[in-house]
């Protein structure tokens, strides 16, 4: 799966969510995000002191801009890492062994880093931020493919619009909801017991996409058809809607790695740091599509 075996051990914290007197002001990066929004929504809540990092946020902070990390870090005491565009993307090593020297000359205590399960590139990102961040708590939390990147991300449009198409064939794919996301990261960051693992969150269990598009038909009450489509033509479809070339082809090339069938399983690491089950594609798609469930 990872090329990193020994640390892929998912473990529950042990002191029932009990707070971590070391993470009291927390930079979340990427705040307007997928995941960034939701964690320092949910910080916030446990009355943790939440920096937004955003590039026109209260704290500004830009992955294209290093000169904005270290002010950004000085005086937290932890942060959640959520590297833009992904870890496995050309230029992520280098971002990393530079925002883990920051994080050590600025007295940050803890990092979570979100990453992508099932992705080489993405962990060496992991092992290069941990090295140069030697004796800060690390936990990396991998995650699959976001259910919300149906409703909010990528293929939102496409879905509006009737279709979903994507370079997956008939690949299963245990997609996460990320607000189960978004709580084990801030689990991680807010509880002790979690310093040097590895968690892998999954869904609770592997659909395909084209599962995925008809029940998003069922509960939506409109058609949603998947056409599956070879990663160069994707690429291709991808350039059309502006994104450069050399990204597009970057970025159809890792979904369609992805979703080779490497990841086709699900585990039990959200049970495993929250104690409770994960939400099924099909409760996410209940609550996007049909209104809340029950």
């Amino acid at each position: 799966m990872t090329t990193n075996t020994q640390n892929t051990q998912n473990t529950q914290s042990g002191n029932g969510g009990r707070a971590s007197a070391g993470a009291r002001t927390v930079l979340v990066t990427s705040a307007t995000g997928k995941t960034g929004r939701r964690v320092a929504e949910r910080l916030a809540a446990r009355g943790v002191t939440v920096r937004h990092g955003s590039r026109t946020g209260a704290t500004p902070f830009d992955w294209e801009a290093p000169e904005t990390w270290g002010p950004a870090l000085r005086g937290a005491d932890a942060a959640y890492v959520a590297y833009y565009p992904d870890l496995a993307a050309p230029g992520a090593v280098e971002a990393m062994r530079t925002f883990g020297r920051l994080a050590v000359e600025n007295g940050v205590r803890r990092l979570t880093v979100v990453s992508g399960r099932g992705e080489p590139e993405a962990v060496v990102a992991e092992g290069a931020l941990r090295e140069a961040a030697g004796g800060v708590e690390m936990t990396v939390v991998r995650a699959s493919f976001f259910a919300q990147n149906f409703s909010e991300g990528l293929l939102a449009e496409g879905v509006a619009e009737g279709m979903l198409v994507f370079p997956a064939g008939d690949t299963l794919e245990p997609f996460v909801d990320v607000d189960d996301l978004a709580d084990v990261i801030v689990e991680t960051l807010t509880a002790d017991g979690h310093a040097g693992r590895v968690h892998e969150v999954t869904g609770p269990r592997p659909v395909s996409f084209a599962e995925v598009a008809a029940e998003i038909s069922r509960v939506s009450g409109r058609p949603v058809v998947y056409e599956a489509m070879p990663a160069a033509e994707y690429a291709g479809l991808l350039t059309d809607f502006g994104l450069p070339a050399p990204e597009a082809e970057w970025l159809a090339a890792l979904f369609a790695t992805l979703l080779d069938g490497h990841n086709a399983s699900a585990t039990d690491g959200v049970k495993r740091v929250l104690g409770r089950e994960p939400r099924s594609f099909a409760a996410f798609a209940a609550e996007a599509w049909g209104g809340p469930t029950a």
